[in-house]
């Protein structure tokens, strides 16, 4: 009777441990299916649809396909293929985030070529470094806990990046634990033309900017000066006689392509124009482009640039 006993314990142990093999509840530490696995999010090789800016139309195109125009549109094809490959994991990342979270609602496609509403998009650019850039990376996205992050990406860092999406983006809508301030090696490359600066504007344009971000309108300011700065040094508040005004929108209303970046080192009046000296271009959040090409000459693969501009994050394989 003791025999039959001991028989049945054996028994049960054989169970549990079998099927502690076919269940992670418990009996031990199964290593998790990976999130991106699980979310199953689109492949190169998805159809998606594109508004197409400059002509109205709406087309179909394959996510590869896309990613080739966004990778030539976005940075310098003929910097290296890692700095190309990064700009891809970042493009590929940033373009499925948009998808899920609704795409372009307002065109009713997942992507668009107009800026503004998207990212860059060349495909006449497009050459055998972008290719090889998007193949080499194919599916590949970056993730933070599970999730895809908030991939962004811009031209320069001046020195370094920002320290915060709410720094450089006055962005506060959810947590993004993986924005850091890192160095930009890119600032020191010797052909890099955003190492210094100056544009001006008039009255009227500074009149116009104030009043698009404050909904207040004043047609003459006498002061202007920097009232707040983040932990980068990016400006994060202006102060126009006693109108309070944020950098990031202002930058914005005045136009990214000539107030370079909120990393300003003099602003003032100058009769009727308003004079800005900084360095960098673009809003400093996340990637930097000339940051991206620096690694890469350094001999970093496209994985490891974008894991130095952001704090752990994976590199995971997406339509898994």
């Amino acid at each position: 009777m003791k025999q039959m006993n001991k028989s049945k314990q054996w028994l049960g142990l054989f169970l549990i441990i079998a099927l502690c093999g076919l269940t992670v509840m418990g009996c031990g530490k199964n290593e998790p299916t990976p999130r991106a696995a699980q979310k199953n999010w689109p492949a190169d090789d998805t159809v998606i649809s594109l508004y197409q800016h400059e002509t109205g139309e709406t087309t179909e195109i394959s996510l590869r396909e896309y990613l080739y125009g966004v990778v030539a549109g976005e940075m310098d094809v003929n910097w290296p293929v890692e700095a190309l490959a990064a700009q891809a994991i970042m493009a590929r990342t940033f373009t499925l985030e948009k998808i899920e979270d609704g795409g372009v609602a307002q065109r009713g496609t997942d992507a668009s070529t107009d800026i503004n509403e998207f990212q860059a998009y060349n495909a006449e650019k497009i050459n055998d470094a972008v290719k090889q850039a998007v193949d080499q990376t194919e599916n590949l996205v970056a993730v933070y806990d599970g999730e895809l992050i908030k991939a962004w990406f811009f031209a320069d860092g001046g020195g370094r990046t920002a320290a915060s999406a709410a720094e450089g983006l006055s962005y506060d809508k959810e947590e993004t634990p993986y924005i850091q301030s890192v160095e930009d090696p890119g600032f020191a490359l010797p052909d890099n033309p955003n190492r210094a600066w100056e544009t001006y504007f008039s009255m009227a344009e500074v009149a116009d900017a104030v009043e698009q971000v404050t909904g207040t309108r004043k047609e003459t300011f006498s002061s202007v000066s920097i009232a707040e700065q983040g932990p980068s040094g990016r400006v994060t508040r202006y102060q126009f006689d006693d109108i309070s005004v944020g950098a990031a929108a202002l930058r914005l209303a005045l136009g990214g392509e000539t107030m370079k970046s909120n990393l300003v080192d003099e602003i003032e009046f100058r009769g009727d124009q308003l004079m800005i000296k900084g360095k960098g271009y673009g809003h400093g959040v996340g990637m930097s482009q000339w940051g991206a090409r620096a690694l890469a000459e350094e001999g970093k693969t496209a994985e490891e640039i974008v894991q130095y501009f952001f704090a752990d994050v994976q590199i995971e394989k997406a339509g898994a």
